[in-house]
């Protein structure tokens, strides 16, 4: 896997072995990214992070910071010998706990974002819908976007901010929620 584009273009992503985590493909990244536009200065939050793969991408196209959250130990470790290996350990933070918790602990905390990636497991998208959308409005900044990826057929649903794209690539359904 690389990153597709930006000051880090062409440079290589390792991803967790084994089949718990599931890659963005390339051609899904660079269509999503291409919808995103410029993303300079954005902070950014990756839930279900795996790889770390949107994340790093968008630090490579400008964003300024981005915390990923991932709370498989071995997706961990590969998150961390990315940033490692990419220099971005000073752009970059891995949070080792479950998105949901994360999410309200940003929330309490007073974070914000500008983007935010949510990619859970396919099977989990119907259930996490209703939690999500309790708390994501909280750690918005205005005009944020919240990227939501799952499977067509068991869509992840999220409310309380606008949905203002969805393209289907295959059997993955890409949306974007903008506050």
């Amino acid at each position: 896997m690389r990153v597709i584009a930006g000051t880090l273009g062409g440079r290589r992503i390792a991803a967790p072995a084994g089949q718990s985590t599931r890659p963005t493909p390339e051609r899904v990244r660079e269509a999503l990214f291409s919808a995103l536009g410029d993303l300079s200065g954005l902070r950014v939050l990756d839930l279900f992070a795996g790889s770390g793969a949107l994340a790093i991408e968008a630090l490579s196209r400008g964003a300024e910071h981005a915390v990923l959250v991932e709370n498989d130990r071995w997706a961990g470790v590969t998150i961390t010998g990315n940033l490692e290996t990419l220099e971005l350990t000073e752009r970059a933070e891995l949070r080792e706990v479950d998105a949901l918790a994360a999410l309200k602990a940003a929330a309490s905390g007073g974070e914000h974002f500008d983007l935010i990636f949510v990619d859970p497991p396919y099977k989990d998208a119907p259930k996490l819908g209703p939690q999500l959308s309790e708390t994501l409005p909280e750690v918005l900044n205005p005009g944020a976007r919240v990227v939501a990826e799952s499977d067509r057929r068991t869509p992840l649903e999220v409310s309380g901010v606008p949905l203002t794209f969805e393209r289907r690539y295959g059997d993955t359904l890409l949306r974007i929620y903008t506050s």
